[in-house]
């Protein structure tokens, strides 16, 4: 096993796991209906601030009705 592969290993489902997470934010952000300020806002967030970004929305951006 060659040595200078071992971080790509460990980042690359770390990097997996937030690109799923940032996907499923982007899709509910546009199915649902209305969210906590404008949804323009919301999808840069999530994209700009990647799974920071994402996690804001599901706590915050996500209108409970």
């Amino acid at each position: 096993m060659n040595f200078e592969s071992i971080p790509w290993m460990l980042v690359l489902p770390l990097a997996i796991i937030e690109l799923i997470i940032m996907i499923v934010a982007i899709v509910d952000l546009i199915r649902v209906k209305s969210t906590n300020g404008p949804k323009w806002l919301w999808a840069i967030i999530i994209i700009l601030t990647n799974i920071i970004g994402s996690i804001i929305y599901f706590i915050f951006g996500r209108r409970n009705e």
